[in-house]
């Protein structure tokens, strides 16, 4: 009964008499079936054919924009041929792998490694617009595309150079040459731009021990130094002149931060103790506790009710602010925790260590996102860029930028400061300062990595000149003053010097990169 029922329905779709309101749903589906499957049938489950003109046009267009840096390469040696024949192989004929080169240049071309290579290596036809420069390449050859005209003054023995030099960067590189050739040749390098030098105009005293950390106020009113004599002292921004003096350390203090969206700064310090200030009531309303050694850094999360704080013990710790529970346990590092970073696009958290590695953390999963062993010695500073989505950290050998999220390796700084780097802090305009434990800052470029001013803090009278430690530094909100927390017990304050420009202060001269490492 149900076969015939089916037939019925067959016959009834394909019965033109009947209109298409009289059909049945089941019949009109199959009648669209049918007409689909004749509309379709010649070239069902075949690709799409590729238009080979405009796919090598394309190709060609990618080859310039990627490869047109080292263009001027000149292109090795080629090998000699060899004359000798071919020895015979089993069936008396001269075996195929040693054959010479075919008609199409086929054994002069770079192995194919991807689908895309393998495409171009078998379109024989050049782009339309594109230049054939020089030698006519064999089939498959790519050339650079040129607009209509080319290159003024190009000759073909220079073009036929410059596409000999860029097939041989693919073919030694592998496809991805344009990060280890192309943006990391010197004449390329990016010039740096002009930053006036900057001086020192105040020098604040009133700690009785080195200064060990500082804060500025969100607000731009007033900022914080933490110190060895186990005090914090706040300060006018403008004037210099001390406001407050907040005791409850029991051991020197490490580590400021000033809350944006609460009234609340938070310290840590050798005494293994966290602690909440209230700044309306000036006094400690919270300590966290946890660790099992002295903390050295300290960071707040920029949206969330988190605090982060590192330390002897090896780990980093987020903490909720308003419930003192230790919310998660960051551990991964083997040595002490000394430089925290947080923002609220992952990696939430970055932490650098005395075991000389970089980590971004995932806050969500608990774990690290990337390990960044680049480094090869301890890892005191660290630095977010304003703008960017990128970051600095400075060690004792060089300092280096990273892109964020996946902590990308960009390029290290073009000179090296040669001491141990405590501090660093970048502002608006681009500048880079860090300072070392011999006295020296130094300020920087951050587009170029050039360093364009060298200075050296000066101790105050009776002081070893073994205490003009810099150990911690900020840059106002305004970027236009740095402030210096320095071992000879003083706070500095320096600015920009008015009224400078590149031929009043030239600065240091730029000299590109010669040997550019990969990491």
């Amino acid at each position: 009964m149900a076969a015939e029922t089916t037939s019925e329905v067959v016959m009834e779709s394909f019965n033109p008499d009947l209109s298409a309101d009289a059909k049945t749903i089941k019949a009109l589906t199959l009648q669209s079936l049918k007409r689909t499957y004749e509309i379709f049938s010649s070239n069902y489950g075949q690709p799409v054919p590729l238009d080979e003109a405009s796919q090598l046009m394309k190709a060609a267009v990618k080859f310039r924009d990627e490869y047109e840096h080292v263009s001027h390469l000149v292109a090795p040696a080629p090998a000699p041929k060899s004359t000798a024949a071919p020895p015979p192989g089993p069936s008396g004929r001269a075996s195929a792998g040693a054959a010479g080169p075919s008609a199409d240049g086929d054994a002069s071309r770079p192995e194919s490694r991807s689908n895309l290579a393998k495409l171009i290596d078998n379109i024989p036809a050049a782009a339309p617009g594109a230049k054939k420069i020089g030698d006519a390449p064999g089939a498959g050859q790519l050339t650079l595309y040129q607009p209509a005209g080319g290159p003024a003054g190009l000759g073909s023995s220079d073009a036929a150079a410059q596409q000999r030099a860029v097939m041989a960067v693919i073919a030694d590189k592998g496809g991805n040459s344009s990060a280890a050739v192309s943006r990391r040749i010197a004449s390329k390098w990016p010039r740096p731009v002009y930053h006036a030098p900057w001086k020192m105009y105040r020098v604040i005293s009133g700690h009785l021990g080195w200064v060990r950390c500082v804060a500025v106020d969100p607000s731009n009113e007033w900022f914080a130094t933490g110190s060895a004599d186990r005090t914090i002292k706040i300060w006018d921004l403008a004037s210099g002149q001390l406001k407050l003096t907040l005791t409850g350390h029991i051991e020197q203090v490490t580590g400021l931060a000033v809350s944006a969206r609460h009234p609340y700064m938070f310290s840590c310090g050798l005494d293994k103790m966290v602690k909440c200030w209230d700044l309306e009531q000036n006094k400690v309303i919270r300590s966290y506790h946890g660790h099992l050694s002295g903390v050295y850094c300290i960071a707040l999360h920029p949206s969330l009710d988190v605090l982060m704080t590192g330390g002897r013990d090896s780990v980093v710790r987020v903490w909720d602010m308003r419930t003192k529970v230790q919310a998660m346990v960051l551990s991964g590092h083997d040595q002490t925790v000394c430089s925290l970073l947080a923002q609220a696009p992952d990696p939430q958290v970055i932490s650098g260590s005395h075991d000389s590695t970089i980590r971004l953390w995932d806050l969500r999963k608990g774990k690290a996102s990337a390990v960044l062993t680049h480094h090869k010695k301890s890892i005191r500073a660290l630095a977010m860029h304003p703008h960017e989505f990128a970051f600095a950290s400075a060690s004792a050998e060089n300092i280096k930028k990273w892109a964020l999220p996946d902590g990308d390796f960009l390029h290290n700084m073009l000179s090296q400061q040669r001491a141990i780097i405590n501090s660093m802090a970048i502002n608006q305009d681009g500048v880079v300062a860090t300072g070392g434990d011999n006295g020296s800052l130094w300020l920087w470029d951050w587009r170029s990595g050039h360093c364009f001013q060298q200075d050296e803090t000066v101790v105050q009278p009776g002081s070893l000149e073994s205490e003009g430690a810099l150990y911690d530094m900020a840059f106002d909100m305004t970027g236009s003053r740095l402030i210096t927390a320095e071992g000879d017990k003083t706070v500095k304050m320096w600015k920009e010097v008015e009224d400078a420009t590149p031929e009043t202060h030239p600065g240091l001269p730029f000299r590109p990169p010669k040997d550019i490492k990969r990491f």
